[in-house]
């Protein structure tokens, strides 16, 4: 069924409202003294490998301006691969390369990026016009991932992507992020792409939205989004799971790829992640986020357990 998110019917869903969830969750469950360790991509990355939570594999990472001129050719003959601030914001931060060639780097979705013009992007990032907070940053280089087959054609252009919500170690609602032409090939709702909701106890299609509009199929692809089921969702669970012990922080947002060759793997880390998976979803968050402060923690359950719990009960709320 097609049409515009009601905003009655998700209040009496429960749905969480940007106010609360600051104050009663994001404030409440978040040191702001681990605020870095997600803030900055490549600190999470070196901690998801101490952690040995699979992820992309860093090729580079560059920090000085100096070292801009040189550093693709340092990169040798590898072509496909993936440029990102270290702290960088959502909107315009990530170059996919896709080939290389005397002229300059030709990005994934097709289009021709001269050399000049890919040095002068990693200038302005080193230069903090992409970080968080304006400030210093640094370039990541990371091997391209390469969706399964499957799930490569969910998407327009860019890598679909799972976003789960991970409250006190268990995960509480999830979407899969779909990129659109309106998006540029990114998976950002504010932007275009599409949001698809997820059922928690087995990963399948829950409710889809682009732009608070419910839909049916892919505005790119024309597929048919009723028909997704994510597989190995259990794996997938347990993995943002994991990110609880690895960062310590009680309100989190985990986004996970599924890299043909690797599985699933963790692309980052948000400790202020949006409401609009609510949207996907068509529920609110806040019976399953009161379900989980209802339980007694006299006992820490592993990340199977409390997927396990999660899959078997908040599924239901």
């Amino acid at each position: 069924m097609e049409g515009w998110v009601a905003a009655r019917d998700l209040r009496n869903r429960g749905m969480l409202g940007m106010n609360a969830r600051n104050l009663n969750y994001i404030g409440r469950y978040n040191k702001r003294s681990l605020y870095p360790l997600v803030d900055d991509k490549l600190q999470t990355k070196r901690l998801a490998e101490e952690y040995e939570i699979p992820v992309p594999k860093l090729l580079a990472a560059i920090s000085q301006q100096h070292e801009v001129r040189g550093a693709l050719d340092a990169l040798g003959d590898l072509t496909v691969l993936s440029m990102n601030p270290a702290q960088g914001s959502a909107v315009k931060r990530t170059c996919v390369i896709g080939a290389r060639d005397e002229d300059g780097v030709i990005k994934t979705s097709g289009a021709r990026v001269t050399h000049a013009d890919l040095r002068r992007h990693m200038s302005n990032t080193l230069a903090g016009l992409y970080s968080l907070a304006g400030s210093t940053d640094q370039v990541i280089i990371e091997d391209l991932i390469r969706p399964a087959p499957h799930f490569k054609e969910l998407s327009h252009e860019g890598v679909p992507d799972i976003r789960v919500i991970v409250f006190r170690g268990y995960p509480v609602m999830a979407m899969l992020r779909l990129a659109t032409h309106a998006s540029d090939g990114k998976a950002n709702l504010h932007q275009g792409a599409v949001g698809v909701g997820l059922n928690l106890e087995d990963g399948s299609f829950a409710s889809a939205v682009q732009f608070d509009r419910f839909i049916n199929l892919h505005p790119d692809t024309g597929r048919e989004l009723a028909a997704i089921r994510i597989d190995g969702w259990r794996e997938i669970l347990e993995l943002g799971a994991q990110c609880y012990e690895m960062t310590e922080l009680g309100y989190l947002g985990t986004d996970i790829v599924i890299d043909e060759q690797q599985g699933p793997m963790l692309l980052e880390l948000n400790a202020r992640p949006g409401l609009a998976i609510q949207l996907a979803n068509r529920r609110g968050l806040l019976p399953r986020l009161r379900a989980i402060e209802a339980l007694p923690r006299r006992k820490i359950k592993s990340p199977a357990d409390r997927v396990a719990f999660s899959m078997r009960t908040l599924a239901a709320l």
